[in-house]
């Protein structure tokens, strides 16, 4: 029984240093920051699509039509 004790706590023990490293770490902010970037990135990228998607559309249709009219 002591040996596991003694196991349990020497595995603590050094767990517990590199969770107070981890908590005092400016790392995860810094990770919460460039997600934060990426997310203001997609809402301008899917913004755009909502106000030009039929614009494009369009064109793109058009480009077909005029395709398969000049086709043998």
């Amino acid at each position: 029984m002591l040996r596991i004790v003694s196991a349990v706590h020497s595995t603590l023990g050094g767990l517990w240093p590199k969770t107070l490293r981890l908590l005092r770490g400016d790392d995860g902010a810094t990770a919460i920051e460039y997600g934060l970037i990426a997310a203001g990135i997609a809402v301008a990228i899917i913004a755009a699509v909502f106000a030009l998607g039929s614009d494009v559309q369009n064109f793109f249709t058009g480009v077909s039509k005029q395709m398969q009219t000049k086709m043998p």
